[in-house]
C-alpha cells in the first residue's frame, strides 16, 4: 500500500518485521507497567532512533489519521511518532506530559489546543488503556475534542474497552495476536 507522504505504508507484517528486527521485541519473562507479566514485552522506542524506521511507522500512523485538525501524545513513547506523523500531514501537535509541570505555567501539555479543536491521539503500545485514557482526560480538560485514539502497538489486553466506556475509538497498526504470528 503507498499513499501516507509519498511513500510506502507499512502494513501489520512490515510494521512487525520492523521491531523485531529492530529488537524492539523481546520474548521472556517480564513485568509490564500496568503490573501484569507476559512474556513479550514490546518497546517501540528501540524502533524510532533509525530514521528509515520512524518514517516507516509515521507513515502507517498517517494513513489512519483522518480529519482531526491536530495530534497528541503522552510523553516519551509517543513523542517521535507524533511530530514525524504530524510533519508527513503538515499538522499541528501537543505533547502530553504525564505530570503537569510544577513551576510556570504548570501545564500538562506543551502546544495549542484550541477549545472545541479535534485531537488524533497516537501511543506506541498500549496494554490496558491507562496512559491513553489520561491523554483523553489532558485534551478534554483543555476543551478540544478527541474521538480517536492510535497506537502502533495493542497488546489486547483491555484498552479498547476501556476507552469506549469513555467515548473514544481505539485502532492499532499492530495486534499483539499478529506480532506473535510474525515471529513463527
Amino acid at each position: 500500500m503507498t499513499d501516507a507522504a509519498d511513500g510506502p505504508v507499512w502494513g501489520p507484517t512490515e510494521i512487525a518485521r520492523e521491531l523485531i528486527d529492530a529488537g524492539a521485541v523481546r520474548f521472556g519473562e517480564f513485568t509490564l507497567a500496568s503490573g501484569a507479566k507476559s512474556d513479550v514485552y514490546v518497546d517501540v522506542k528501540r524502533a524510532w532512533p533509525e530514521p528509515r524506521r520512524l518514517r516507516g511507522l509515521a507513515r502507517a500512523l498517517a494513513a489512519r489519521a483522518g480529519r482531526e485538525e491536530r495530534l497528541a501524545g503522552m510523553e516519551l513513547g509517543a513523542v517521535p511518532l507524533v511530530v514525524a506523523t504530524a510533519l508527513l500531514l503538515d499538522r499541528p501537535y501537543v505533547v502530553l506530559r504525564k505530570v503537569a509541570k510544577e513551576h510556570g505555567t504548570r501545564q500538562a501539555f506543551e502546544g495549542e489546543l484550541p477549545a472545541g479543536s479535534s485531537v488524533l491521539l497516537l501511543e506506541d503500545v498500549t496494554t490496558t488503556g491507562g496512559s491513553v485514557v489520561r491523554s483523553v482526560e489532558i485534551v478534554r480538560g483543555a476543551g478540544a475534542r478527541v474521538e480517536r485514539a492510535v497506537a502502533v502497538v495493542d497488546r489486547e489486553e483491555g484498552a479498547a474497552a476501556r476507552l469506549a466506556s469513555v467515548g473514544v475509538r481505539f485502532e492499532a497498526l499492530l495486534t499483539m495476536a499478529e506480532l506473535r504470528a510474525a515471529r513463527r
